[in-house]
């Protein structure tokens, strides 16, 4: 597993060999643009279509929702470790979309007002839920990081030849979907939010997957 990497130490990680590894950097860049934005920008826009009216809460779907999380830190670590060339085109994109994410929120400060503020059900996911809207707030909200994160994770593994057989990518597939489609059910997006989140991801990762170099 840590073969490529048997001779690295911190004196060479400029060398070519071991350059990738600063693409990890993406992490505290998202994370201080997510704090600021959260902090400082202030919400003007309500992002709203009907379709969000017939789609009810269900918090069975948080089940994905939270194992986006997971998804991300196995896709990252398998392609760090297995498959350096995904990793890059990976990293490569996280560091685009959120760029360009964050722009928009700068730009475009939005919000929601989907949240249910009664439940009809007492289970131990809506006191998930409870939690996460405790924590995660209903502003920048479009496009949806959930959304271009999961496609982006999507995109890196049906790009390796590690998870290239049918029965993978279908797997792969009905979960990202599934992440998608949590965003709405849990009422943490609108449908536009989805829309705009994979129209992004997939003209970004066109031109990711289109430049050799890459």
């Amino acid at each position: 597993m840590f073969e490529y990497y048997r001779d690295f130490n911190f004196k060479n990680i400029i060398h070519p060999k071991f350059r990738h590894l600063f693409l990890i950097l993406f992490w505290p860049m998202y994370l201080s643009l997510f704090i600021l934005t959260e902090k400082y920008v202030t919400p003007i826009y309500d992002i709203y279509c009907p379709l969000d009216d017939l789609i009810p809460f269900c918090e069975f779907f948080v089940i994905p929702y939270v194992l986006w999380y997971a998804l991300l830190a196995f896709v990252s670590l398998y392609t760090l470790f297995f498959d350096i060339p995904s990793f890059k085109k990976l990293y490569l994109f996280l560091s685009i979309t959120c760029i360009i994410t964050f722009s928009i929120y700068i730009i475009f400060p939005n919000m929601q007002n989907l949240r249910p503020t009664e439940f009809a059900r007492d289970n131990i996911f809506v006191d998930i839920m409870k939690n996460l809207y405790s924590i995660d707030t209903n502003t920048n909200v479009c496009p949806s990081i959930h959304v271009i994160f999961s496609l982006g994770m999507l995109f890196a593994m049906w790009n390796s030849k590690h998870f290239s057989s049918t029965l993978c990518r279908i797997i792969e597939l009905i979960f990202a979907i599934s992440i998608c489609l949590a965003t709405v059910f849990l009422k943490q997006h609108s449908v536009i939010d989805i829309f705009v989140g994979a129209a992004l991801s997939i003209v970004v990762w066109y031109f990711i997957a289109k430049n050799k170099k890459a």
